[in-house]
């Protein structure tokens, strides 16, 4: 019996250190990098659990015509800071795309924004 809780203990370790290894490369490694210009329409800290920041970017490609919208999230309290000061005015977003996360807790898109740079 010794022997089986030892060998389940190992299991149990073993998937848990590659569950983070997994998590802590997706997070650190990016899929592709890119930059969409438009106007932040809505963002907002939402989430049952883990509550993330969530925004909408409305891409207008040419006056009348209708705007494509960009889903992101957001990690870092200064680009949260920005992007809540420059609301309403035309932006371009520096995202980074990260694919395969194991939960929605890091954000509900896999778009996270970077930086933010006010456009004239």
């Amino acid at each position: 019996m010794n022997r089986f809780i030892r060998s389940v203990l190992i299991l149990s370790l073993i998937g848990t250190l590659f569950v983070v290894g997994y998590t802590y490369l997706m997070l650190n490694w990016s899929y592709a990098e890119g930059e969409r210009a438009g106007y932040v329409q809505k963002f907002s800290k939402r989430g049952w659990l883990c509550k993330t920041w969530e925004g909408e970017l409305a891409m207008v490609s040419m006056p009348g015509t209708m705007s494509e919208k960009f889903f992101f999230s957001v990690r870092d309290e200064g680009v949260v800071n920005k992007i809540n000061a420059n609301m309403g005015r035309k932006v371009a977003l520096q995202y980074e795309q990260h694919v395969g996360l194991p939960t929605a807790c890091f954000g509900e898109t896999e778009y996270f924004v970077k930086d933010l740079l006010v456009l004239e």
